[in-house]
């Protein structure tokens, strides 16, 4: 496969159809149990992820991919043909992710040129700027014009998740602009907002299904809007969440996607939550 080839990280939670389908490389990260660590989605898929979570006394805590890992990739790609690559990776705010890929670009500089993007993004908003560049790339764009997209992409696209604790990202050290929350651990059910690509204090809701109805609030608010998702960490009410939408979104009007372990680590268990695209000609 000639031409631009597309690179992302396991925060993408791409699913394994669509990387197939546009032949995408995703570099994993690392998940730690304590002293056990597996390596997302080939030595831990999200489903067991979720069920560790449940059952551990430990809190899951994420590694960021080695250098060598990237340039693996990037050296792998050029012997398949590729001219030029993309590299799209999960928000800088919230990992040393695209430090490694930046490091793995000068390792294989002369051999293969690579341009490494911060997606300001995580999950499902991360991956409509890896799905749209894969098919500008299909349809010859040049790594600038690609580049361009992203941040265009990046610039519009808004981002919320509904948590059940804020335990993970306490531990974490991800809390950002949500420092706050912390107060009411326990009593609260926190909405944080990743649209800038760092963690940010949304809402705090006393039940899970005003958390739920400030998500769909939110959604309806914004109005016709691009690329919704309601992704999910096998959230065992997520049918109870859809159905909220029923009166303006029908299965066929958004992405259901299941928030893998590189973020569910950091969001814990049961998250629900909503990305879109703001249109362009939107007035905010």
């Amino acid at each position: 496969m000639t031409g631009v080839r597309i690179v992302t990280d396991s925060a993408s939670d791409l699913p394994q159809d669509v990387v197939d389908r546009f032949g995408i490389a995703v570099v994993p990260l690392t998940i730690r149990f304590g002293d056990e660590e597996f390596v997302d989605r080939e030595e831990l898929s999200a489903e067991q992820f979720y069920a560790r979570m449940e059952t551990s006394d430990a809190l899951p805590a994420t590694a960021a991919p080695s250098p060598g890992k990237f340039a693996a990739a990037f050296r792998r790609l050029k012997d398949e043909g590729a001219d030029s690559i993309v590299c799209i990776d999960m928000s800088e705010e919230l990992s040393a992710t695209i430090q490694s890929a930046r490091t793995a670009a000068k390792e294989v500089e002369g051999m293969v040129d690579v341009v490494v993007v911060d997606s300001k993004s995580i999950t499902s908003g991360l991956a409509v700027q890896v799905i749209e560049a894969a098919k500008a790339a299909a349809d010859g764009r040049t790594p600038a014009d690609i580049v361009a997209l992203c941040a265009d992409l990046a610039s519009r696209t808004r981002i919320y998740g509904g948590l059940d604790t804020l335990e993970n990202l306490k531990k974490g050290g991800r809390i950002g602009g949500a420092q706050a929350m912390i107060g009411g651990l326990l009593s609260i059910k926190p909405i944080v907002d990743i649209s800038t690509g760092r963690v940010e204090e949304a809402a705090k809701l006393r039940t899970r299904k005003k958390e739920m109805l400030w998500l769909r609030d939110k959604v309806f608010a914004a109005g016709d809007v691009e690329h919704l998702a309601l992704p999910h960490g096998y959230a065992p009410d997520y049918d109870e969440y859809i159905a909220l939408f029923a009166d303006r979104y029908g299965p066929g009007d958004f992405t259901t996607s299941i928030i893998g372990a590189t973020i569910g680590a950091h969001g814990g268990p049961r998250i629900v939550g909503a990305s879109w695209i703001v249109p362009k000609d939107a007035n905010e």
